[in-house]
């Protein structure tokens, strides 16, 4: 029986009698009082545990042996088997210290490490395994015998990890259901089924997205199965492999929870889902897309853990902060959004109505879809299939006595004609439009069919955005850009500087990024660039006056980034445009942006 360190208090002690794994066995029945007995005299002359001698006369199993010592010393007991370790938490401790300490690492969530131990009650192993890991201790009672025969297969790398995410057994995900935002609190809608190992892919594949900060998961066909990727900064990356054969169920598994046709797969089609994981809702978007090899799933993660919502989190500025705030304290005009999709158009739009939000203002917001739910906002739905569009929504909000309006998306001349109308008729409007920079929202608006004298008096400012990688803390180091990087940056002249960037390392899956920064360019209509809108003047005047005001461009904003060390000059040349170059192009890919560098001595 495992004793107590030193120094702790034993459960006499604390008030509470201490029950011997003999006396745990004959209360739950797994052994008789005889059967103790016998089994008491052969440990004294062999000199081996008492468990050991019982399971080894056939009396009791591995599973009951742990549950009685576990109960003993007051602790969680689990029987290992594989689903139950995570390989990436092996690697932290080391096959060594896990010999010595007598444990092995299970698994990770947030900074709490579950690790089974021989000795549970030891504080210095506990205390050794803090500073090793940095994460607080979860003990659970284990097996020696048990943990040895899984360290030689972890230390060796024998171990699958595709079979690993798909042998587990334990549902960490919950699935709910609300049919719609009426129907109040969301109620259980299926208890996962233990042992399945199509539902315990699906979960784990969207636990480990979740924990990992995704924004989608993809499901593919492939010739061999099914590919699993997840993008996560922007970036796809394998996930997992199932094995072959698994695709037709994990496509049908995650249409039903979706609410989708599992009998339909020759047409797109779109569901919903929410989940409860790591104690948290999270909102699924599911999307459904006939292909050569059968049906591809793309599922999108709405995470409220994720969404940003204060303007100052943003990581404008501080100049860009104020001037936005100047501009959306107008109380009426037309405020614009630009990006292309994924940049966190709507996530800025989102921090506005924070911003602007108050029992005193009525704000109304037509999405496509709505993605978070804000208090204070009444948010409407688009249905295009039924006819209700962003037009036909905007045209009836106009009598619903708003204050602030938010448009999710200006597609077509009538969404921007009404934007601009309730613009101009005392209403502040907040959108977003797909231009690749500030001042080309005009453009894009005048090519709807608007005329520029009424785009001049509605238009206020417009935001131009890209969301760039930031460089991961844990592997950051020097490094010297290359002659013609430095040029496409605009910084001939500065060969000698060093710049940051992440070498690769297990937190950051050896891509150097760890997180996104928004890049921002803030044109603010003055009364001068004003007149140019009303003269129909063409992209570029438009774009050299914002300049002469002291705006800066979506590129020099990235470049200022990197001089500050967030992230690195490739990462802004590669999410950026040239706006000198629009004609020929700027010449950076991908290939180039990949291009070794030279790296610091």
């Amino acid at each position: 029986m495992t004793p107590l360190p030193p120094g702790s208090t034993p459960p006499e002690a604390a008030g509470a009698r201490k029950l011997r794994v003999g006396d745990a066995l004959v209360a739950d029945g797994a052994v008789t009082h005889d059967q103790l007995s016998k089994a008491l005299a052969e440990q004294k002359s062999s000199g081996r545990l008492l468990g050991e001698t019982l399971v080894e006369q056939g009396l009791i199993t591995n599973a009951v042996l742990v549950r009685a010592l576990a109960r003993s010393l007051g602790v969680p007991g689990v029987l290992l088997r594989h689903g139950l370790i995570d390989p990436a938490v092996f690697k932290l401790v080391g096959e060594d210290e896990a010999i010595r300490l007598k444990v092995i690492p299970m698994f990770r969530v947030h900074d709490t490490l579950t690790v089974a131990m021989a000795e549970p009650l030891s504080l210095p192993a506990i205390d050794r395994l803090r500073q090793l890991t940095g994460c607080r201790v979860r003990p659970v009672l284990a097996l020696e015998a048990n943990m040895a025969e899984f360290r030689k297969k972890y230390a060796a790398g024998d171990v699958d990890v595709d079979a690993f995410l798909t042998s587990l057994s334990e549902s960490d995900v919950e699935v709910v259901e609300r049919e719609s935002v009426d129907e109040g609190p969301a109620t259980d809608l299926d208890k996962m089924i233990a042992g399945s190992p199509i539902v315990n892919l699906v979960n784990v594949a969207l636990l480990t997205a979740v924990k990992d900060g995704a924004s989608d998961i993809h499901l593919e066909p492939d010739r061999k199965g099914t590919r699993v990727r997840y993008r996560i900064d922007g970036v796809l990356r394998d996930l997992m492999k199932p094995p072959p054969g698994m695709h037709a169920a994990v496509i049908s598994r995650i249409k039903v929870i979706g609410k989708m046709d599992i009998a339909e797969k020759r047409l797109p089609q779109e569901g919903r889902v929410r989940i409860i994981a790591e104690g948290r809702d999270i909102d699924l978007r599911v999307s459904s897309m006939p292909t050569l090899l059968g049906e591809k799933l793309v599922v999108r993660i709405l995470d409220k853990a994720n969404l940003r919502v204060r303007m100052e989190d943003l990581g404008l500025r501080v100049e860009m902060l104020i001037s936005f705030k100047r501009i959306l304290e107008q109380p009426h005009g037309l405020v614009l959004v630009t990006g292309p999709t994924g940049s966190g158009k709507t996530t800025t739009l989102y921090s506005a109505l924070d911003l602007l939000r108050s029992p005193e203002v009525n704000i109304l917001t037509v999405e496509d879809p709505v993605e978070y739910q804000l208090d204070m906002v009444n948010q409407i739905q688009v249905h295009e299939a039924i006819g209700f569009t962003f037009a036909r929504a905007l045209r009836s909000i106009l009598r619903q006595d708003p204050d602030i309006i938010m448009v999710g998306e200006i597609r077509d001349q009538e969404t921007a004609r009404v934007a601009v109308q309730a613009a101009l008729t005392g209403h502040l409007v907040l959108a977003t439009l797909h231009t690749n920079d500030a001042p080309g929202a005009v453009a894009r608006l005048l090519d709807m069919g608007l005329e520029s004298y009424l785009l001049a008096s509605a238009l206020h400012g417009v935001v131009a955005q890209r969301l760039a990688r930031t460089i991961c803390r844990s592997c950051e180091t020097k490094y010297y850009p290359s002659e013609q990087v430095l040029a496409d940056a605009g910084l001939t002249g500065h060969e000698g500087h060093a710049f940051r960037k992440g070498a690769g390392c297990q937190q950051c899956h050896d891509s150097g990024f760890r997180g996104r920064i928004g890049i921002y360019e803030l044109m603010e209509v003055t009364p001068a660039i004003r007149r140019l809108i009303h003269a129909g003047s063409p992209t570029h005047e438009i774009r050299e006056r914002h300049r002469t005001n002291g705006g800066m461009t979506l590129r020099e904003e990235g470049v200022y980034l990197a001089l500050a060390g967030k992230t690195s000059l490739e990462e802004v040349l590669l999410v950026t445009h040239n706006e000198d170059q629009e004609a020929g192009g700027s010449g950076v890919t991908r290939a180039h942006v990949d291009a070794p560098v030279r790296e610091a001595a």
